[in-house]
Formats: structure tokens, sequence, C-alpha cells
């Protein structure tokens, strides 16, 4: 039956984009029916549901067979209200608007018949919307200022949608964290998605820090995408943003925020935290960047927040930046270093197994809608085991040398060529059963375009001549982009360089990119296909390796062909099983796997298939081979930390009765006696952990969590007294790691005892026997005081006895394997394993190797490690040399002492260049790897000599010179080290010159060319302060050695702390002797260990004259002032003025009146007003002054961590020069001693007030004038410069203030007391005559006080 279709069609105009690089920068705009409206479609508002899916159904029809997917940008009616007529416009009006306005087309051909789809347009959504408006009031073009570029809005997926949703929610929360964590893959979109939380939020002033500078482009070029609708936002960097004056605008935006209340300006600021970090307020050398800190940021973005925050000084940038009410973003593709600082709720998950997973189910839940992963390619893993074929570079410690595989020699040329070659031929060997990827020529068709991960420079070099000299290689483009070494080149040349080589039609080119690390990260080069990891070790970190292989996942239509799948060919198998269980499921406890990791890991392989090839074999990976590897991946977690890691505890701690808590709570007052120990987490007595029945039933409310099930309100409590259990479990964890972080030295140097085999047994290697591997001398010196092994048997349940065994395994598994390798490599392989160790406190300080190299290339010359800055490994090692001292030093007969041995360090160092000296004399032009070893073994027989404390201090170092290898050392140990240097220096001293001691032959006094070393730097006793030692050590050196160059606290330097006063004045009056090196923060050299006065690297050399140090300053400027302070013709000392903290006395009277006083109080301390007198004496101090009719004083002191005033007795106090006087009050302990530091709080002391030994008092003036006067003096610059050179330590004590020149603080004076203190300074500076050079050293160095 015939019907009549409607003779008048409602219609609707509708913009959409294709993000392809066809359509690059253009928009459709097009026409569609909206018949199904009815008489609604006059109410309909744009980008209604109803006009949305009649357009996406006509779009549909469009592209369908194109097989590519869209993006709705906008629809709208056609119809419209002129007046009284209602009017229609059609998209061909549109289309004319914009071409008359100078917007270009862009035709496509969609027929044989070339007709065109006319309809794209050069342009964006805001200004097709002005071209609608423009049809609308019949005109018949746009202004100039109407067309504008990149204003279309961003369509968020819904994983992005749901990112910003979460952290807006996460943000708002009261009581939050105020952080979040996108653990985002790459391609995930996060530059665009974390700046639309920014506009949603309406952030006034954010930051963003990245550890790559380069993506300042990125961001700037994103925020013009996101915020082209908001005038009020500005965007702010030193690249970007606009002009140049931008920065300087920038800085006058932030004054102008702050006055008005940040009403009018919403800024972003882009910043590098390389810059930051160079900043004096974060320790770093340059003056600048202040006002960034300064602002009060309301959210700070991380960008790639795996890189670079983790180091002291990134920390020091976001601490410093971050406000009370800060929130902070990290953004990471690969944020394994930083998943256990976030809660649950505070990290938002997109893997690439979510992103498999949304593409796979795309269409079942929308329906006909484009699929946006679609373009997405499917990542495969294939493995090949190399150590199988070639099993001399199999490494128990990194899976497979690659570094020795394509070692070259000084020529370039490989020194196992035969093997690259013979590997080479493999991989392209024709075969059609071969299973190797150039196998075929189906096989290279597929992977025309490869990225090749190499060792090094040198390696990349090598091997691309190899490969263009290769039968099937040299069909291939080889495009080098690893570099000339020191000469950077930048990523973005090297990317062009490749994208030139594949030219305009990739289908039609072969490349192969060789990089030892550029273009992994970062970059997108659409035609690879497959990436070959040649290199890397077990080691590898899981972020770096998947930044790496993600970089073949690209979107790319090549030719007409979408890039469906992507390949990852692997040679270490170990290694890649490591890291993708890592990658697949990081939060997993090792030794305890749960069904939920096994479900993760099922999940993961299907998406990401693992292929192993053993020859021709082919083995498929599945999860339980997957679980093996995840459980060697948290060993190694466990060893990288060196022990610091909640892994290697059990769950016993989430189960902790009150007994075992108080006994934590007992254990952490032993290990809070040792210094510089990270605080401890506080232990809840009264929340005591679960029974075994709560901890199942918690395991079950766990499951139920992860099914989106309620929890009934029994297993809410569980969940709710887990929060509580954990909170002492953390805590317990902290007061363990005292004694963990001790082990793995330990482990590394302990001797084991052997199996019939001659190999050690490793089964002695368990928590249960770890103390009978070591002996009670070197416990003693090892752990902290008080911890004895009984103590240590009580706690050692508390271990993951696996785990422990396991870790302790490897790190003996690392050192043993590094005897396989040439002496470079042995050696920068203990150097990486040293680096895992950490610091335990200032009595166990173990040098770093970075430190080494500094210490010894600064002072003696030789070989170093590292780059010039002493902040990378380098390839291969570099001579420095000093005239006079270097060949002296590392001759063929040398003798070289390292006293005071802990890791065998400094020991190896001076070996290696002794090593190198004598190569060259003894050793010919090609000498075999026997050879090499040979001449080590001599070296360390005839010219290395080492002194160590203890047994295990010699075990340790034999270890990190000859290793397993039995070679042997000339190492003592003595159990009463100290007290020979103490009480028997000379008996030391000719015992150690003699060769018999050494068990050498001679009678005469043996001569050593050099000592070297780090000597302990101070006793700890329990029940009483530190003792310095070092000094001990300096003197018995400068009797065995004419060349001494020690690294020792650099308090003595200022005649500062507790070494002798007259070792002291001898010391800086030596012509020979000399600072070379100076660190005012001891954390610059010592990771996470505080040495007060900070840490000197000092040169005796008897034969040279260096001149008296005198007075030390690390500044000239600060010498030069000084001088001219100390020689102005009426200066008198401030110290004079000064009164100690131990001045104020408690009365006889008072003991007199209450006998039972002195039980409150301290052995030794009857009459001390100590700084907790508050406390200890309650009940005679009154914060109102009682009404009864004795006399009363006021003391000023603290009590809960609060300054305050008391009231006391008159008769309990000792009278006081300076009690009914004007004086000052000042903390006695203060800072840190850097210089420039602000004193916290001076105050002005009024008649009647004392105080306890918290504070010193200055003065004892008639008048508030003259106190008021020294306050503002006190505030100065130049008095703070003047006090900074002797203050070094945090101690404000009497003697700091030797060099601060008094002066008149009356009303007559040639100082005007009544300026402000800047004022003041400028009058002081003209007093003593200071230079504008001295001026402006003060001005940037003091910090202003007011």
């Amino acid at each position: 039956m015939a019907t009549f279709k409607q003779t008048f069609e409602p219609k609707l105009i509708y913009v959409y984009r294709i993000n392809d690089s066809a359509h690059d920068g253009i928009l459709k705009v097009g026409e569609a029916s909206c018949a199904e409206a009815g008489m609604q479609y006059f109410a309909l508002q744009p980008n209604s549901k109803m006009l949305n899916d009649a357009a996406k159904e006509r779009i549909r029809h469009q592209t369908q067979t194109a097989g590519v997917s869209f993006e709705l940008l906008y629809t709208e009616i056609t119809a419209y209200q002129s007046g009284k007529e209602l009017k229609v416009f059609q998209d061909h009006e549109i289309h004319n608007i914009l071409k008359r306005s100078g917007i270009k087309q862009k035709s496509f051909a969609t027929d044989s018949n070339g007709h065109k789809a006319n309809e794209w347009f050069y342009t964006d959504l805001e200004t097709v919307k002005k071209a609608i408006a423009a049809a609308k009031e019949e005109r018949t073009s746009l202004n100039a200022s109407e067309i504008s570029k990149d204003k279309s809005p961003i369509q968020f997926r819904p994983e992005q949608q749901e990112a910003i949703d979460k952290t807006i929610k996460q943000f708002k929360k009261k009581n939050s964290g105020n952080q979040m964590l996108w653990n985002a893959k790459m391609r995930f979109g996060k530059t665009l998605t974390a700046l639309q939380v920014i506009k949603e939020m309406n952030f006034y002033r954010t930051l963003i820090l990245t550890h790559r500078p380069v993506v300042d482009k990125g961001w700037f070029e994103d925020y013009a995408k996101i915020f082209y609708d908001r005038g009020d936002f500005y965007y702010f960097s030193k690249n970007n943003g606009g002009d140049v004056s931008d920065e300087s605008n920038f800085h006058d935006m932030v004054k102008s925020t702050q006055k008005n209340g940040l009403t009018d300006y919403h800024f972003i600021y882009f910043a590098s935290i390389q810059d930051m970090r160079g900043s004096e307020i974060v320790g770093g050398k340059f003056d600048k960047n202040e006002e960034i800190f300064d602002v009060d940021w309301d959210l700070i973005i991380i960008d790639e927040a795996h890189e670079g925050t983790q180091t002291e000084l990134g920390k020091n940038v976001i601490a410093k930046c971050r406000k009370p009410d800060t929130k902070i973003l990290h953004l990471s593709g690969t944020p394994f270093n930083l998943m256990d600082d976030f809660k649950e709720d505070e990290i938002y998950t997109w893997d690439y197994i979510m992103e498999q997973r949304a593409k796979a189910e795309w269409e079942s839940i929308h329906q006909g809608d484009p699929n946006p992963y679609a373009c997405l390619p499917k990542l495969n893993i294939f493995t090949y085991n190399l150590g199988a074929l070639y099993p001399e570079y199999a490494d128990a410690d990194i899976a497979f040398n690659f570094r020795e595989f394509f070692r070259v020699d000084e020529n370039g040329d490989f020194i196992h060529e035969s093997n690259v070659k013979q590997f080479l031929n493999l991989i392209t060997k024709e075969d059609k059963d071969s299973n190797y990827p150039y196998s075929t020529r189906e096989y290279r068709e597929n992977f025309r375009h490869s990225l090749w991960v190499i060792p090094g420079v040198k390696e990349a070099r090598a091997l691309s001549k190899l490969l263009q000299k290769h039968p099937v290689f040299s069909q291939f483009k080889i495009v080098n982009v690893a570099g000339d070494g020191d000469e950077e080149v930048d990523s973005s040349d090297a990317l062009a360089a490749v994208e030139k080589a594949m030219g305009t039609h990739p289908e039609e080119t072969y490349t192969i990119t060789l990089s030892c690390g550029r273009l992994t990260t970062g970059v997108s080069v659409k035609p690879w296909t497959a990436c070959f990891m040649l290199a890397g070790t077990y080691s590898t970190a899981a972020s770096t390796y998947m930044q790496t292989i993600f970089r073949v996942q690209t979107p790319a239509i090549i030719g007409g062909k979408q890039k469906e799948e992507c390949f990852v060919f692997d040679f270490a198998p170990d290694r890649t099983l490591k890291v993708i269980a890592e990658t697949a499921k990081i939060s997993s406890k090792a030794g305890h796997t749960s069904e939920s990791d096994r479900k993760i890991l099922d999940k993961f392989i299907n998406f990401c298939p693992i292929i192993g090839f053993e020859g021709s074999k082919m083995i498929d990976y599945d999860t339980s081979k997957m679980l093996e590897q995840l459980k060697k991946v948290y060993v190694e977690r466990v060893v990288r930390n060196g022990f610091e890691d909640g892994y290697l505890y059990n769950n016993d701690l989430l189960k902790l009765d009150a007994v075992e808590l108080k006994e934590f709570e007992g254990l952490k007052k032993i290990i809070g006696t040792t210094k510089a120990m990270a605080k401890t987490g506080e232990i809840d007595i009264n929340s005591l952990g679960f029974t075994e029945e709560e901890f199942e039933q918690l395991n079950d409310s766990k499951k139920k969590l992860n099914e989106k099930r309620e929890l009934d309100p029994k297993e809410q409590d569980l969940r709710e007294k887990r929060a509580e259990a954990k909170k002492n479990r953390d805590a317990a964890v902290s007061i363990l790691r005292g004694i963990s972080i001790r082990m793995p030295l330990l482990i590394y140097g302990a001797e084991l005892n052997k199996n019939l085999d001659g190999s050690d047994n490793e089964a002695e290697l368990t928590i249960d026997n770890f103390t009978a591997l070591v002996d009670d001398i070197s416990w003693a010196e090892f752990m902290p005081v008080g911890v004895t092994k009984d103590v240590f048997n009580s706690f050692k349940k508390y271990y993951d006895p696996d785990v422990f065994h396991a870790a302790g395994k490897r790190i003996r598994e690392m050192a043993r394997a590094a005897d396989n390798l040439c002496i470079e490599e042995r050696i920068e392989r203990i150097g990486t394993i040293f680096n895992t160790f950490r610091n335990p406190d200032k009595e166990t300080v173990l040098t770093p190797w970075r430190v080494v190299n500094m210490h010894m290339t600064d002072c003696l010359g030789g070989w170093r490690f590292y780059d010039e800055k002493y902040e990378n490994p380098i390839s291969e090692p570099v001579l420095v040399e000093h005239d006079g001292v270097t060949k002296n030093v590392y001759k063929k007969n040398s003798k070289i002492l390292e006293i005071n041995s802990k890791s065998g360090l400094y020991a190896l160092y001076c070996a290696y260049s002794v090593y190198k000296t004598r190569a060259k004399l003894e050793l010919g032009p090609k000498p075999t790897r026997e050879m090499e070893k040979e001449l080590w073994t001599k070296v360390l027989s005839e010219n290395i000599y080492v002194i160590c404390k203890t047994p295990m201090a010699k075990s340790i170092t034999r270890r990190t010179l000859s290793g397993f290898t039995g070679a042997k050392i000339n190492a003592h140990s003595f159990d009463d080290l100290v007290m020979q240097l103490k009480e028997k220096p000379e008996n030391f001293i000719g015992k150690v010159l003699k060769p018999s001691f050494w068990k050498k032959e001679g009678t005469e006094n043996m001569k050593f060319d050099a000592i070297v070393g780090n000597p302990p730097y101070q006793e700890t006793l329990q029940g009483s302060s530190d003792t310095p030692i070092y000094h001990y050590f300096y003197d018995a050196a400068f009797k065995l050695s004419n060349l001494v160059t020690l690294i020792t606290p650099a308090r003595f330097l200022f005649k500062a702390g507790k070494t002798p006063k007259e070792w002291n004045e001898k010391i800086l009056n030596d012509e020979h002797f000399k600072v070379v090196k100076y660190f005012q923060i001891s954390d610059d050299v010592f990771p996470r260990t505080d040495i007060k006065g900070g840490v000197c690297i000092t040169l005796r050399d008897e034969s040279k004259i260096f001149g008296k140090i005198g007075l030390f300053s690390n500044y000239p400027e600060l010498n030069s002032i000084l001088d001219k302070v100390l020689t102005h013709e009426d200066f008198k000392t401030l110290k004079d003025l000064v009164y100690a903290p131990e001045s104020y006395r408690l009365s006889k009277k008072l003991h007199e009146m209450h006998s039972d006083v002195k039980d409150l109080l301290s052995s030794g301390h009857m009459f001390d007003v100590t700084t907790n007198i508050f406390e200890k004496l309650n009940e005679f101090f009154f914060d109102e002054k009682p009404s009864d009719k004795k006399e009363y004083i006021k003391i000023y002191g603290r009590f809960k961590n609060e300054r305050v005033f008391k009231f006391i007795c008159k008769d309990f106090i000792d009278e006081h020069e300076n009690l009914y006087k004007w004086k000052v009050f000042v903390p006695k302990s203060n800072g840190s001693g850097a210089i420039g530091e602000v004193l916290s709080t001076p105050i002005v002391g009024e008649p009647i007030v004392g105080h306890t030994q918290t504070f010193i008092s200055i003065g004892k003036f008639e008048t508030e004038f003259e106190a008021t006067s020294l306050l503002k003096y006190i505030k100065s610059k130049f008095a703070r410069t003047l006090l900074g050179t002797l203050k070094a330590t945090q101690d404000n004590k009497k003697e700091t203030w030797a060099n601060v020149p008094l002066q008149d603080f009356t009303e007559n004076t040639d100082i005007d007391w009544e300026k402000s203190v800047h004022e003041i300074d400028q009058q002081l500076y003209k007093k003593y005559g200071l230079d504008q050079k001295e001026i402006d050293f003060i001005e940037k160095m003091i910090k202003t006080m007011e």
C-alpha cells in the first residue's frame, strides 16, 4: 500500500570532527533531518539528546563504510524566530559565511566520478557558532575579531570524565589528604584531563611541576584547548604564555591578586623541578624562584610524578611549595615508586587492561556509537632466551649481560663480534619453522619500522655499522639516535631524523632506530610496530621498561591500513616476566598471593599475551608462572629499598596484643637513642590487633568489597578495626626500620659455612640464624645501642622468613655475579649494590660510591666512575690528575691505607687507580680477562692496606675488594681501635708501621704514600651524650703518612662542637692542612643523615704549604667582612652580654624547704632550670600569680610545645645579674647553623623575668629602649652575618656571639635605633666600611627578619 512521506521536515545543523591525521584541524558542518521530534522540535535546546541521536544517525551513514570514528561537537535546530517571523537557515548558508570570511575548505573525493565532500573547513567550533549567529542576523560574513582558532570543546572519554569526577569529589572531601594520584597509562590524555579539573574547580593559583621541561609546549597547547572560553585564566612559564615580558607580568599578577583577594585572575604556572630545586630556599645554590615558593597555591600538578620527585631535593621543592590547604594531583603512567604513599580512594587507575577491555566491550555497551578505543593496538610480548644460546653471558644478577655481549674496544668494534653477527643471522634466518622476528618475508613486512634499545652510545654506533653490512638488515635504513655521548642531541632532532628516514610514505620504506634512551619516553612514532629490548638488566625499573615498550602502541593508519597489533621482543625472559608481573599487580605481598592477584594476571595475559621461545619450542606463559615471577618482584623491591620496606614483615604486625604493643613502646625508646633516625610512628596501646578469626573475616569482607557488595555492620566494624590496626603496624614497621636497614650490609659481608663442593651454605641465611652470622663486637658496632642479640631475637618473629631468606640470598647473588665481570664492570656493580644500602645513623655513616669518587678525585686524582658533577655514573672511568700528587700516589709500588674501612669503597677506588698504572706497565695491549684478574689480585696484595673497627667490617671490605674469590687482602680489625687511639696511640702507630703486622718481609718501618677514609665520628653510650672521636684518627694518620685526606664533621673548623679546643687551634694553624670541600648540609653528602655544622673533605700534605686556615669560612666575602669588623677601632664583643642557658639556677632554699624535690630532678641536675622544668616541678610553677603574700618572678620557657611565662616564688630561684633588668631572650638552639638563617622569634624580656635552659638571655639594661634596640640589632642581617661565622650548628651558645660587635644601644649613639631593621643595616654597613660586593653578599645570603 502506498504511503506519503512528510512534505516538510524539521532540520538540524551538526558539527563533528574525526581524530586522525587526514582530518587534523578541520570540522564538518552538515545538515540532517529531525523528523522524530514532532511538535517538540522548536523547544529542543542545542546538544539535546534527540538532536544528537539524529545527527549521529546521519554521520554514521556517511562514515560507516570508511570505518572511522567521529566526535560529535555540536547540534542545533535550523529554525529561529526573527521578530514575529519564523525563519530557517541551511547548512550551505553557514558554508558561504565561512568561505566569505576567509576560512579555507578541504575537499575529499567520495566516488569514482570525483564528487567532492566539501563540507569540511579549517576552523573551530566557536567560529562555526558565530557563523550560525551571523546567519540568523542575515549577515554574509564574520568580522575578523569573531574568527578564532583551536576553540572546539574537548569531548572526554568515559574514563577521563571518571578521573575528573573522582578527583573533584576527593578534593572537596572534608579531612581528606588533599592529594590524588592518576595511575593512567601513556596516551590517557592526562594533560587535557588535569586542566579540566582546574577549570571545573575554578582554582585561582595552579602550579605545574615536571622533571621534563620540554613538555611545557604541550601543556600550553592543551591549555588553549580547555580555556578558550575563559578570558580570566592565564598561563605562564619561562617559555610560553606570550611575549618575553610574561615572566615579570606573572610576578605583577601574583602581587595584584594577593592584594585584591585573588578575584581578578586565575593563573597556571609551569615550572621544572630542576629549576626549582636549584633555589637556595630548598638547599640549591641560586637566588631564584622565591616568589614561586611564596605563592599560596590552590593546586600543584606533578607531571610524570615518578621522575625526580623522590629525591631529597625534589621532596623539598614540593614541601616548600605546598601550603596547608594546597591540593596535589600526581600524574604518572608508571607510578610504581609512589603507590604506597596513597590511600585507596586517592588513586585513580586506568591501565592497559582497562583500555583493552573497554575496546572489546564498547560495541555491546554503546551500540552504534564510534569506538574511541578502536585505534589502540593490542600489545604482544615475545621472549627469547639468549642465555640458553650464550651461557657465557648469562648473569645471576642481571638476567642477560647485554653490556658484555655488545662490549666494544677502543676502535669502536665489538669485542665479541662473531657472537653479535651470529645473533643477527639467527633472527633473520629464513626458515618457515623459525619463530624469530625477521625469519620470513611476511615478518619483515610486519616489522618495517622498529625501535632497538641498545646498552650505550658506542654499542649503538658499532651495531649500526654491522647492520648496514648485513645481507638482510642492509635493506633497512639504520637511524642511530643514541647521540655522541658528551654532546647532547635534542630529542626533537632525533625524532626529525627518524621521520625523515621513514619518509612521507612509511608503508614503502624500512627503518631500524637504534637508541640508548632517546625517544623512549614522551614521543610518538606512528610507524613503529616493534620494540627490541637489547639492553637493561633484571633490575630495570618497570616504569622505564613500560615507558619504552609503549612507544610502539601509538595509534596509526599507514597506507590506508590501521595498526591493530604491536610487538615487543625481549631477549632476557626473567627480566620481562618480572617487569610485566610488577606492572600487572604492584601491591601483592611476596609469598602471599590471593585469588584477586590471579584474576588480575589472567586479565593482563588475556589482553597482552606473553609467549616465550626456547629454540623453536614455544612456551605460553600462564598465571602460575607469572605469580612465581611476582614473588621475585617483591624480593627485588625489598633489596632495592635496602630492607626499608613493608614487604619484609609478616601479618603478625596486624595482630599485636597489649603485651606486644608495650614491647614495641620499649623498643622505640631504645631505637630513639640512635641519632638521625627517621621519626617513628606512635603506638596506640589501646588499639589491639586482630584475632586469627577476625583476620579471616576481614579477608572475606575484602572480597565482598571487590565484588561491589555492601558490607554488613560487623564487617564494617572489622574494616574500621583494620584501619586502626594498620596504624599500629605502620608505627611498628617504622620502629623496626632502625634494625632492618642495617641487615643488608651484614648479609653482604657474612661468612657462611661451606658445602662439600666449596659453595656457601645459603641455607644458613635465615632470620632465625641471623644473629649467629654476626660476631658480638660487630653486632654492637652496627646495631643501635641497646639492641642486643637477645632484644633482636624477641622481635624477629615479625619478619617474613621467606622474604628475608630470598632477599638475603639475592644480595649475595648480586655480589657473587660481579666476580665474573671485567674489573671495571665489577666495580660498577659493587657501587650499585652499595647504593641500595641505607645510612642508619651518624655512627654508621656509609660513604656513598659517588662521594668516594668526589673525595678521591678532588684530593688525590685517579680514575673517577662518575660525571664531572658526580651525579651519574659514566660508561667508562676517566683519569683525573693533580700535578705532583696523582702519579706519586698511584704508582707500581704504592702503599695506600684506608683507615677505618666500613665498606671497602675507598680501598676499591685506590686499588683501581693503582691497577690502571700497573696495567699500562705490566699488561700487553690486549690482555685476557684472566690476566686482568691476576693483576688485580696482585694490587690487593701489594698496594692496598685496610684497618677496620670490627671483624664484620673486615669481611665487608674483603667482599668489596675480592668478592667470593678468596684473594688475599691486607686487612686488620681491632677489637678496641678507638681505645688504642685514645690511650696508646704510639703503640698503635708502631704496630701499623711494622711489616710483620701485615705479614710482610723486612724490618724497616713501612711508608704509606697516602691515608684515606671516613673515620668514625663519635661514640654513643647509653645514658650519656655523644663524644667526638674522629680527631684521634686525624692525629694517628698524620703520624703514619705525609699525605692524608679524610671526610669528617666540620664543626672543628668553627671552633664548635666537643673536639678539644687545643686540637682545634692546632689544626686551624697547620700550614700543611686545607679544606678541599665544605658541605653545610650533610644530606648533600650522606643521604638522610643530619650532621650539625656540616661535613668537610680535608687534605694534609707535608710537602706543601697552603697557609693557616685561622677562622674558616666557605665564603671569601665573609672573611673580608670579618677582618674589617675585628680590626675596627672600637671593637668589643657582644659575647660579654650573653648569659648561658644554665645561668638561671634553682636555689638551695627550694631544696631546704622541699627535700623531696631532688627525687623529681635528674641526677646531677638538682639546681638546673631545665627545658622541661615546668613538667618536672609542676606544683611550683603557676600560670597566674598566686594571691598569697610571697614575692613571685616569671620564668620564660616551653610547656606542651608552646612558649609560656610561669610564676615561681622568688626565693626558689638564685639571684641573677639580669633578672631585674631589661634584656632579650633568644632560643638556645635554632636552625642548623646554615649561614643566613633566621633566629626563632627573639623577644624583649622585662625586669623580674628569667628563663629556662630553652633560652639564652642577652643584656642587662636599665631601659626598655636599649633592649628594643638590641632586639633590632639581633634581627639585622649584619649581626647575623657575624654570628654565622662561628655558629656552625643549631647551638646559640655564648661563644658563637664572639665575632658580633657590641654596640651602644642608648639613644645617644652613632646608630639611630628608631629606624627600621633594614635602615639599621645600612648604617652598620657604613660604620664598618663594607664595600658593595660585601653588602651584596649579606643582602643575598642573609634572610630578612622584621
